[in-house]
C-alpha cells in the first residue's frame, strides 16, 4: 500500500502469507500456498493427496518411500524434529491443509533435506538409472 495523507491506501494486488519459527538441524519446510484451475473442498483436496501414488517406473524401487506424501491431521503438524524421518527420512509429509483467503488451499510440507535431499535422492536417482538399463 501507500500512505496517503493520513490513511493508508491498500495495494492492489493479492497477498497471502504465514509464518513458522524455524530452529531445526535437518527437514526442510515449505508453507505452499496454491490456487487450483477448479476449486475444491478440503475433504476432496486430502483424499488427492492421500491417494497420490508415485509414477509406476518408481513406484517399486527400494528407496521409494511408501506412501509417498503423508498427510497429517493433527493442527501442529509436520514438525521437523517429530516427521523428519516418515518413511525412513524419503516421505514427504503434509499437515495443515486449510482454506486460504485469497487463493484456494494452504499447508504446510516437510522432508528430509540429507535423507530426501542429497544422499537419498542421489540414491533414488541410481535406482531409477539401473530400473531403465542406463546404468
Amino acid at each position: 500500500g501507500e500512505l496517503n495523507g493520513e490513511e493508508i491506501e491498500l495495494a492492489d494486488f493479492a497477498i497471502s502469507a504465514h509464518t513458522n519459527r524455524v530452529a531445526v538441524s535437518d527437514g526442510h519446510t515449505v508453507c505452499l500456498t496454491v490456487e487450483l484451475r477448479e476449486r475444491t473442498d478440503l475433504k476432496h483436496a486430502a483424499q488427492a493427496l492421500r491417494d497420490y501414488r508415485a509414477p509406476a517406473i518408481s513406484a517399486d524401487l527400494p528407496s521409494a518411500p511408501r506412501p509417498v506424501i503423508l498427510l497429517r491431521d493433527e493442527p501442529d503438524r509436520p514438525q521437523p524434529r517429530l516427521d523428519r524421518m516418515t518413511g525412513g527420512g524419503m516421505a514427504t509429509v503434509a499437515g495443515r491443509l486449510r482454506p486460504d483467503p485469497v487463493f484456494d488451499l494452504r499447508m504446510v510440507v516437510l522432508s528430509h533435506n540429507t535423507v530426501r535431499g542429497a544422499a537419498g535422492g542421489s540414491i533414488y536417482n541410481a535406482e531409477l538409472l539401473v530400473k531403465q538399463g542406463l546404468a
